[in-house]
């Protein structure tokens, strides 16, 4: 009797090893997922690109120009290439006879981080700046000759952070003091990226004069926006330097930026925390927030989510990995390497005979414990009927 339970004793333990062991595959992916269940991003995009517009010109805009530079500097620190970045800029204060540091942009009196540095590219400059070259990047709408460093090349799976400043008024923003864009331009151009599967999610960010007004036309789904001052209201410089004799940057880009040098690619702060952090005292007006049309709970929503790097990625046999662990398995100055990252991130593994030996791993180990158990049984067996 004390025979027969023992082996029924030692087959419920060698059976139930078995069935508690993890797969391989389970192994990775629960270790990939492991900021996901408190705290991570609820996001399941795979790519970020970032559309970034000063529609002003002329030596007296050059606040304008800082505030797209430091939007420019903060997105590539966060992760995103230049390969993912459109950069529409006048270009024409770095060089400017009256700049007192040549080849050089700042945001502070100080002078303390040159925003223009040797690491800028500029894809639309000067006279390109116009509406119809940004409603043509939106909306894909391009001649075949233009390079792909000219395009937006999102699909369905993208979030894309647009940030735009410049002179603007109730509903309109100026664009080089020859042309405007109105909310209904932007709205309806929002409208054609949807229908055409061009975006995920998109984060509006705007600094004008009235910029409330130019999100209060939207009507596609998945927007977040955000403005800096709300109808009949201006948007202020923030501090003047006084031997370039101009403001270098708008108050409300300055607090933006000044809170996103918190921000690392690892970052678990949301956009929540974001608009928490405007107070109209400082920025002299009322930032406003347009949430409606997003289906995510704002505190859900991480900085990065928009305004980082992304590498989703698959684990045998369709495991998905959330894409922070990724970046935080990066050291800060390897990622992305030398700027370059694919439009969309490798899916691993990628041929279908590594994911057999990624199986053959696990399946093996696991067929070796339970041939063990089987001639543990079998001898025990035998042994007891030896004894017997």
């Amino acid at each position: 009797m004390f025979s027969r339970l023992l082996l029924l004793f030692l087959f419920s333990w060698i059976w139930g090893t078995l069935a508690a062991t993890p797969s391989h595959e389970q192994i990775v992916g629960d270790f990939f997922n492991k900021n996901g269940a408190s705290g991570g991003s609820t996001s399941n995009h795979t790519n970020n690109w970032a559309v970034l517009v000063c529609s002003s010109r002329y030596w007296f805009n050059y606040r304008h120009m800082a505030n797209a530079l430091g939007m420019y500097r903060t997105v590539k620190r966060l992760g995103i290439p230049d390969s993912n970045i459109i950069l529409m800029l006048a270009d024409d204060a770095a060089c400017n006879a009256r700049n007192r540091f040549p080849g050089s942009v700042y945001a502070n009196p100080g002078r303390g981080l040159d925003l223009y540095g040797d690491n800028i590219e500029v894809d639309y400059r000067g006279y390109e700046v116009t509406v119809e070259n940004f409603i043509r990047v939106l909306t894909g709408r391009m001649e075949p000759s233009v390079p792909r460093s000219k395009r937006l090349l999102s699909d369905a799976s993208s979030n894309i952070f647009v940030y735009m400043t410049g002179h603007g008024g109730n509903e309109f923003l100026k664009f080089q003091d020859n042309e405007e864009i109105s909310a209904f331009d932007i709205a309806d151009a929002f409208e054609q990226m949807w229908q055409k599967k061009r975006y995920n999610e998109i984060f509006f960010m705007i600094d004008t004069c009235q910029a409330n007004t130019m999100y209060s036309k939207f009507y596609s789904p998945n927007i977040l926006a955000t403005g800096s001052s709300k109808l009949d209201q201006n948007s202020y410089s923030y501090e003047n330097d006084n031997d370039l004799g101009i403001s270098v940057i708008d108050r409300f880009t300055h607090y933006v930026l000044e809170f996103m040098e918190r921000i690392n690619k690892t970052s678990h702060e949301s956009m929540a925390d974001l608009f928490a952090y405007y107070d109209p005292v400082k920025i002299h007006s009322d930032p406003g927030v347009r949430s409606d049309l997003f289906r995510r709970p704002l505190s859900e929503v991480r900085i990065t989510d928009f305004l980082g790097g992304v590498a989703q990625v698959e684990v045998g046999e369709g495991v998905p990995v959330d894409s922070s662990a990724v970046a935080a398995a990066q050291e800060e100055d390897e990622w992305p390497l030398q700027g370059e990252s694919p439009a969309v991130p490798p899916v691993l593994p990628v041929a279908e005979d590594t994911r057999e030996r990624v199986g053959d791993l696990g399946g093996g180990w696991r067929g070796m414990r339970a041939w063990g158990g089987v001639l543990l049984i079998g001898g025990l067996v035998g042994w007891v009927g030896f004894r017997s």
